[in-house]
């Protein structure tokens, strides 16, 4: 199956948050949460290590939409319902539709923690992978001592299953790190032997 053949919603709705495809003109709200975040996000993420500017953020809202369109990666910006605020982003990253697996990524502007947001846009986004889209494996990867981000797929009942030693570079590249593999499978999907 072609992936550019598959109908993905550009929108995905939970009780409280409105998930959507990036858009053209997104980047001043995104890029005034990065900064209102920097302090929290720049241990673990690139795009805030040099503090970007607006259109720097525009033009990655942009190549994000692109690229749903394309279905190399699925970026939803995540908002409050009741009130359109920008609360983060998440969504389908290292995508292989041959079998198909996910990965998914996060990050929350820091004055929107600790209200479970970011749980549950990542929990509406696991039950979509599994099914809305069939995928058989959706895994969240993150630096073994990002306790924050472990956090979420820990209170989503996913399985840690190792850590990769010594298996990436920090952000500013100064020291290997270890990284977390947590997992979510669908067993109902198995390929048999004989399948193949």
């Amino acid at each position: 199956m072609n992936p550019i053949l598959l109908d993905i919603p550009t929108m995905i709705e939970t009780e409280r948050l409105r998930l959507r495809m990036p858009r053209p003109g997104d980047g001043s709200k995104v890029n005034a949460a990065i900064k209102a975040s920097l302090s929290e996000l720049q241990p673990w993420l690139g795009f805030a290590l040099s503090n970007p500017e607006v259109e720097d953020t525009e033009s990655n809202a942009r190549e994000a939409h692109a690229k749903f369109l394309t279905r190399e990666s699925l970026r939803y910006l995540v908002f409050l319902k009741n009130t359109d605020e920008f609360v983060g982003s998440t969504g389908f990253h290292n995508i292989d539709w041959s079998i198909p697996k996910l990965e998914i990524g996060y990050w929350i502007d820091t004055r929107m923690s600790g209200n479970g947001y970011m749980v549950e846009a990542v929990g509406e986004l696991t039950k979509f992978a599994l099914t809305g889209l069939g995928g058989r494996r959706v895994e969240i990867r993150c630096e073994s001592t990002n306790l924050k981000s472990r956090a979420i797929p820990e209170k989503l009942g996913y399985d840690l299953e190792g850590i990769l030693r010594n298996e990436d570079l920090s952000v500013d590249g100064k020291h290997l790190t270890d990284t977390c593999v947590y997992a979510k499978i669908s067993y109902s999907q198995r390929i048999e032997k004989s399948q193949l």
